[in-house]
Formats: C-alpha cells, structure tokens, sequence
C-alpha cells in the first residue's frame, strides 16, 4: 500500500530542496511525478523556491475549498496539455508519486484527500512543510499531517546558537527607519518577503526573543 509522508521542519531546514531532490530521483529513473503546493503560498507564484536558489514550475496549484483529489485526476490524466506523454506509444505514463510544498497551508479537508490518494490510488504522497507558526501553535494541514501521516521524518537545522532549531520567529520591518523586530501577535500566515522575515530558533533562543512567552 502507498503512504502519506510528512516531511516537516523549522525555515531553512531543506524542505524544498529536499522536495526537489525527490522528484529529481524519480525522474532520472524514468518515473512521472506531479508536483502541487496551496495557492495561499504567494512566494514563487506557481513555484517551488529553494533557499539554494533552485525552482520549478509545479504542476498545479491547491486553491482554498478545492478538492485535491479531482485535481490530482484531471492533471494524472493530462489534461494538462504540457504533461508528460510517452513519445512511443502516446500513452500518458502512471504517476509515480505526488510531492505536495508547504503542506502547512492546506485544509484538514485537502489533508484527508491526500491519504485517499496514497491509500486509494496506490499513488505515493510526500508532503513537506513547517509544523508549527511564529506563535509556536500548529497550523491546521500540519496538524492533520501529524494525525494521519504513515511515516513522519523531521527536517533539522540550526539556530544561531548552535542548537537544533524548533521554532519559527517572524521578523518586521519598520518602512520609516529599516529597523528590524520581532513580532509575536499577528496573523498566523504572512509570507515572507520584504517586510516580513523568518529566523529559526531553538527553544531557549526563542523563549529569550519573547521574554518567556509562547503562544
């Protein structure tokens, strides 16, 4: 039976690039794979952005109250007229797996339809995100992601102390002097550009940055 993976971790602890990494395995092994990620994740528009500088265009975007599913079928089935088609026989080959970025922004809803994919369609589903906000509390698909993922794998980076990161800080600019600051309220997505940054911390860094505060 295929699984649901969940592969999560702090900012910058590779999950894109891991992401990418994985379809660049699956490729070269002459497998199709298709690519998704939540139209609420702004950043790249229609793309997958490594930290390394690496992108590619995904496959298709997960709008809010969309029902992942049928949009894994129509684009499985290459409706897509830019899909992958076998040259030989004009057969659209199988999906061999589907890699899902920012799983964090998904509904619990869309997290249900990917196990229905890997359990009922036999296709494999690895999703990458971060499982927790600059609050410390969970994001909803990540938190579904954790309930019903097969196989769960945590992503490490370091904070600036040295120690393994845990948690996300969100960083603001002030547009009148350019200082920067941490924030701690707010609203739970703000995608990071220029006015908003992320740093990720350990626990005891964090709790420093907050004067004890979590959540």
């Amino acid at each position: 039976m295929a699984k649901l993976y969940f592969r999560y971790g702090a900012m910058n602890s590779g999950k894109s690039t891991g992401l990418l990494q994985a379809a660049f395995n699956y490729e070269e092994r002459g497998q199709r794979v298709l690519l998704a990620k939540p139209a609420l994740d702004t950043k790249g528009d229609d793309e997958v952005v490594s930290r390394l500088g690496v992108t590619r265009a995904v496959d298709f975007l997960i709008p809010a109250g969309a029902d992942v599913v049928e949009l894994f079928h129509r684009h499985a089935a290459a409706e897509d007229p830019d899909a992958l088609v076998d040259h030989l026989d004009g057969a659209v080959p199988p999906v061999a797996c589907l890699l899902v970025d920012e799983a964090q922004f998904l509904e619990p809803a869309q997290v249900d339809d990917l196990l229905r994919i890997a359990v009922l369609e036999g296709v494999p589903v690895m999703a990458y995100g971060i499982r927790t906000d600059f609050r410390t509390h969970s994001f909803p698909g990540s938190g579904r992601l954790l309930e019903l993922a097969h196989s769960l794998e945590e992503l490490k980076t370091i904070c600036r102390c040295g120690r393994k990161a845990l948690f996300n800080t969100r960083q603001v600019t002030d547009p009148a002097t350019g200082a920067r600051r941490f924030v701690f309220e707010g609203d739970q997505v703000a995608i990071d550009g220029v006015q908003v940054t992320y740093e990720s911390l350990c626990g005891a860094c964090y709790l420093e940055e907050s004067g004890g505060r979590l959540g």
